[in-house]
């Protein structure tokens, strides 16, 4: 073997599997009675994320970027196409999924049965999102009670709190000032380390600073 061929064996050893692989994901919304019109949202897409790598979904509104998410989570089907999730899956809709009349405390239990963490893994999570995010004096007081903005680091926290493997961020920092902002910089920063993907609307929702939000 040449000193080339070792080379690149090398660096084929290195490269660390796919976290999440979607590929040729098509899907298309049907709209009248017989549901016999549709408007293809998704024609083919395909992504591939590493440990450690950080991408950028950036488009018009009604481009996909949200369809796409929902597609990787589950919350949407699809049509055609394939979806392969390794790991632990954190995900932050662009509305904020949250029951009322549950505290902040109780969501963070809640998630994290849904997540099967132990209750010290929660305590741990929590004090440290509380922390970073800056809304730990809103910790026992009900959702239906909290300014947007701290619904806003509410819905970000939840979907830190298992520390996964992959984070899908869709549009996350409406409401946020700019040292929530940075904090959740360092947040994304330290799941990037094994992998992460975020999407942003340039032309909708730009962070505090005006740069794309998938900036770490």
């Amino acid at each position: 073997m040449t000193d080339r061929q070792q080379d690149l064996a090398a660096r084929a050893v290195e490269v660390p599997h796919p976290t999440l692989t979607v590929a040729g994901v098509v899907k298309t919304y049907r709209r009248g009675w017989r549901r016999g019109r549709g408007r293809a949202v998704l024609r083919g897409a395909d992504l591939e994320l590493r440990p450690g790598e950080v991408v950028g979904l950036v488009g018009e509104n009604g481009a996909g970027k949200s369809t796409l998410l929902k597609v990787i989570v589950g919350a949407v089907g699809h049509d055609a196409g394939e979806v392969d999730l390794r790991g632990r899956l954190g995900y932050c809709p662009q509305e904020p999924i949250l029951y009322a009349r549950l505290t902040c405390d109780e969501h963070l239990e809640l998630f994290g049965k849904a997540y099967r963490m132990s209750a010290v893994d929660v305590d741990r999570a929590r004090e440290s999102l509380y922390a970073t995010f800056g809304f730990g004096e809103w910790a026992d007081v009900r959702v239906d009670e909290l300014s947007g903005g701290t619904r806003a680091k509410l819905n970000l926290a939840l979907a830190l709190l298992p520390d996964p493997d992959v984070l899908l961020l869709d549009e996350p920092y409406a409401g946020f000032d700019w040292d929530t902002y940075q904090g959740s910089g360092r947040s994304r920063a330290s799941v990037a380390t094994r992998a992460g993907a975020c999407s942003s609307s340039a032309t909708s929702s730009p962070t505090p600073s005006g740069s794309t939000a998938c900036t770490t």
